[in-house]
């Protein structure tokens, strides 16, 4: 009886916190409409003819874009403004092309509507217009029954979209909306760091948000590289995506000289503090040289990893055989984007010095469990 009172005493409690946060969402919604309401009412009423004779703006708090809006009907602008607006945008509209193209000159904006039929400088013209002058802006075609062709054939010239009328608040919001979430998604893929394929020496010199990998190395799941030397030999490191996360490196510990590992082994370990990370052989070898300049620096292996900062070299047992488990050139870049979108998740690269992630965590989740 005593266990059920309480499950009855927790359900209720869970019923309870939802409607207490339905309510406060409701409310919250309501409170941004009457402030963008109220934006409304305002702005339109101000004049800025000194920037474009028919320009009207309503500008609404904590905007979630800013649009320009150009059509030769005023009724259609009036109702871009006032479903725009309400909807949480920022907005511009101006009755000709001309007028258009000077606002995007000096204004930042995310998004052009124009409708395809005006006098003058048709809305073809403005979509050639904004995407020469503002490449950045997505531009998106108001169009009518009879014009829809017209409006596809823009997509050619680079705008994102079209929609018809005449249209509700739902329609058009509804497009909006989807439009947004498609420039947000276009928008965080070209914020992703870039990653490119250096000559070793060059990982030294590329910039902090690109991300490197060897030319002509071998890399492994758990971020060692192998380069082939002209002996036959094998030099080994930990690879770019290993230094950006780890930071800091305060201790390298070496593999001795003649010590035989087996692919996947640890043959190398860094410290920072308590901590340690080791890193598996990308092949199966005997070691053969040590790189010892790292007992004294062994910050060499986060400032120049492809080049001074290697770590060992080695001779292969099974060099044909394993090649195979390890990746070269653009598999490299693709798995290197899939690797990077991990260590933003789990809580970014290490920024001056200091790691994103415990190294425990880096250990388990990039530099083994991977390698296995």
């Amino acid at each position: 009886m005593t266990v059920l009172i309480v499950v009855l005493i927790f359900a209720g409690f869970m019923v309870v916190d939802v409607l207490v946060r339905t309510a406060t969402r409701r409310l919250d919604e309501r409170r941004a409409r009457r402030e963008r309401a109220a934006a409304l009412a305002t702005s339109v009423r101000l004049d800025f003819t000194h920037e474009a004779p028919s320009l009207k703006r309503v500008e609404v708090p904590k905007a979630r874009a800013r649009i320009l809006a150009v059509d030769d009907e005023p009724v259609i602008l009036d109702a871009l403004r006032r479903i725009l607006a309400l909807e949480g945008f920022s907005v511009d509209t101006v009755e000709s092309g001309p007028e258009a193209l000077g606002l995007v000159q000096r204004n930042n904006y995310d998004f052009v509507f124009t409708d395809l039929k005006m006098p003058g400088m048709d809305g073809v013209e403005v979509v050639k217009g904004v995407k020469h002058l503002r490449p950045d802006i997505d531009v998106a075609v108001i169009t009518g029954y009879a014009t829809i062709e017209s409006a596809v054939e823009t997509m050619r010239d680079g705008a994102v979209d079209y929609v018809q009328k005449p249209f509700t608040a739902a329609e058009l919001g509804a497009f909006v909306r989807q439009l947004s979430l498609k420039r947000e998604t276009r928008l965080e893929a070209q914020r992703l760091p870039q990653v490119r394929v250096v000559a070793p020496a060059l990982a030294e010199v590329v910039r902090g948000d690109e991300f490197c990998v060897p030319g002509g190395a071998f890399l492994s799941d758990g971020h060692a590289w192998a380069r082939i030397e002209a002996a036959g030999h094998v030099r080994v490191g930990l690879d770019d995506f290993a230094r950006k996360a780890l930071g800091k490196i305060e201790r390298v510990d070496l593999p001795a000289k003649g010590t035989t590992v087996q692919r996947g082994e640890p043959i190398f370990t860094v410290h920072r503090g308590n901590t340690a990370v080791r890193f598996p052989a990308p092949l199966s070898g005997r070691v053969t040289e040590v790189n010892t300049g790292l007992v004294k620096r062994p910050d060499w292996l986060g400032q120049s990893p492809y080049d001074g900062g290697w770590v060992c070299l080695l001779d292969p047992v099974d060099l044909a055989g394993e090649l195979a488990a390890l990746r070269i050139g653009k598999p490299v870049i693709d798995w290197y984007h899939d690797e990077i979108a991990r260590l933003r998740q789990a809580g970014g690269p290490a920024e001056r010095g200091a790691p994103g992630i415990d190294w425990g965590t880096l250990q388990a989740e990039f530099f083994t469990k991977r390698a296995a």
